[in-house]
């Protein structure tokens, strides 16, 4: 476990409800990725990246992302989800997520999300605010990632 923590900038802890389970007797596909959302929207509300959206229409998207999946999740489970970046522009950076298995004492998933800066109201791709820049940068700088 502390070799994960030290991987990441942020890290939240979650249980896997029964309702993440499918016909399988595992974590469905899918929800992996709703805990990388929530990994991803805790860290953004942490660090105020969602601050601005409805005053200026600025903020962050996922254009895109994938999960590699190591180890099945079962119910029940605490886990643990972390996210760090990389790859800091003024327009773009990449998130990493892991998803560690306190039951199985191991990750059981590894992901990648690539986010840009958006306008919603006008549509377009933005750059980020300096403010956001540099409070990820000051995150970047921090152990982990």
């Amino acid at each position: 476990m502390k070799s994960f923590t030290q991987n990441y900038h942020f890290i939240l802890q979650e249980k896997v409800q029964w309702g993440d389970m499918d016909a399988f007797g595992h974590v469905n596909n899918t929800v992996y990725f709703r805990y990388f959302e929530r990994v991803r929207f805790a860290m953004f509300e942490e660090y105020g990246l969602l601050e601005e959206v409805n005053t200026t229409g600025i903020g962050p998207v996922l254009a895109s992302t994938q999960c590699r999946f190591k180890m099945p999740l079962e119910y029940p489970d605490t886990i643990y989800l972390g996210t760090s970046i990389s790859g800091l522009e003024h327009d773009r950076f990449l998130m990493h997520y892991g998803i560690f298995s306190e039951q199985l004492n191991t990750v059981a998933a590894l992901g990648e999300g690539f986010i840009i800066y958006y306008n919603y109201q006008q549509k377009i791709k933005s750059w980020m605010p300096d403010k956001h820049y540099q409070k990820l940068v000051s995150l970047s700088e921090q152990k982990g990632g």
